[in-house]
């Protein structure tokens, strides 16, 4: 079985597909953090680190069933539309990814308005507002959405279950040592949020254009949030160089101080 390894096409299929995996999974990890923001502090690590555990577990149980996956990309039934008077064929692909879509885009919509609205800092949402087991709930419903769009991914840039399985396994590995290191930067910076949570929305739109057959090549999409953070990355920098030391440091100005 693991005679292929000694091929150099696999090893390029490994590394190809390992990559994808982790770019992929950058969707995961964005997520999770947002999402395991509403525990408390100390259940926010145990909350992470069980979500990107149990994309593995997804991504893994998916590619056990590869043939039903390949095959969920066939028609169950066709809508007729009214205007073109032309069938619409849906699939079990089409319909995860629609409610999966509406799913990021829903819960987004509402991360964001609770940000500008203030709630987030109120007592009945924020930090320690939401308990483990909803938390769970909703990580396992977009780990399955994601792994799904994954495993697809998958199956396109490798033949073999067991470098898709390995490429797997290497990408959660490291997604699970740079998770805390995300969602840190993420949850202390306010702007890196909202940034953050217009990527979901963007990633969310993406999967209902998906599953309406119109297909978005990801490279765009990646490109456009890499340069956005790039864009961000150098206002928090401009923002540092600008603030007065004494706000950036919290100091309080004795009352004479001429630069209160």
């Amino acid at each position: 079985m693991f005679d292929i390894f000694a091929n150099p096409d696999t090893w390029i299929s490994l590394l190809t597909l390992t990559f994808m995996e982790v770019v992929l999974g950058i969707d995961n990890i964005v997520f999770i953090s947002i999402i395991v923001a509403r525990l408390p502090k100390e259940q926010q690590a145990k909350g992470r680190n069980i979500g990107i555990m149990l994309a593995l577990v997804f991504r893994i149980i998916l590619l056990m069933f590869i043939a039903a996956i390949v095959s969920a990309s066939n028609p169950l039934f066709s809508i007729n539309l009214p205007f073109t008077n032309e069938d619409f064929p849906v699939s079990w692909r089409d319909i995860i990814l629609f409610a999966g879509g509406l799913f990021l885009l829903a819960k987004s919509v509402t991360e964001i308005h609770n940000k500008l609205e203030g709630t987030e800092e109120g007592h009945n949402v924020g930090e320690g507002s939401m308990t483990m087991g909803k938390v769970l709930v909703q990580i396992i419903l977009i780990d399955i959405v994601f792994s799904f769009d994954s495993i697809l991914t998958a199956v396109g840039l490798a033949q073999e279950i067991v470098v898709m399985v390995v490429a797997v396994i290497i990408a959660m590995i490291i997604m699970l040592v740079f998770a805390k290191y995300v969602s840190d930067f993420v949850n202390k910076h306010p702007t890196v949020k909202m940034l953050a949570l217009s990527f979901l929305l963007l990633i969310g739109f993406m999967l209902v254009v998906e599953a309406l057959h119109q297909h978005i090549p990801k490279g765009y999409i990646y490109f456009a949030m890499f340069f956005s953070l790039m864009v961000e990355m150098l206002n928090m920098k401009l923002r540092k160089k600008t603030t007065p030391v004494h706000l950036r440091q919290n100091e309080v100005l004795p009352e004479g101080d001429p630069s209160r």
